[in-house]
């Protein structure tokens, strides 16, 4: 089992970004696939999450209206789109998935088994 993180990068406040998480070695499908992001000094935050089957998606609070989590199951791959990007934003974006199939999303770091790399997002003001 794979998932690696790509896309991110440096962004003025107010600016997008689309990351992605390339996703194998499992059904795609079947498993969640959640977004953390990890600010120097801070825990690591669920941020969105796409749920097996793709049927429903969630997202903490403070990027809700802003961030969209998306799959595209032909590439194996899910995407977070993020606009109105704020410096607060800044932060090592990771994907994850579970071992499990059909495992709900938690937003819960310990709940997952596999990592990618993290990619870093930086916005400045």
């Amino acid at each position: 089992v794979q998932v690696v993180e790509s896309g991110g990068g440096l962004v003025q406040a107010g600016g997008s970004l689309r990351l992605s998480c390339a996703s194998s070695g499992f059904r795609f499908d079947d498993y969640a696939i959640d977004w953390f992001r990890q600010a120097p000094g801070k825990e690591r935050e669920g941020v969105a999450c796409i749920s097996s089957r793709r049927r429903s998606a969630y997202y903490v609070d403070s990027v809700k209206g802003r961030f969209t989590v998306s799959a595209d199951n032909a590439k194996n791959t899910v995407y977070l789109q993020m606009n109105n990007l704020k410096p607060e934003d800044t932060a090592v974006y990771y994907c994850a998935t579970h071992r499990i199939a059909r495992s709900i999303c938690t937003g819960v770091p310990d709940d997952y088994d596999y990592w990618g790399q993290g990619t870093q997002v930086t916005v400045s003001s």
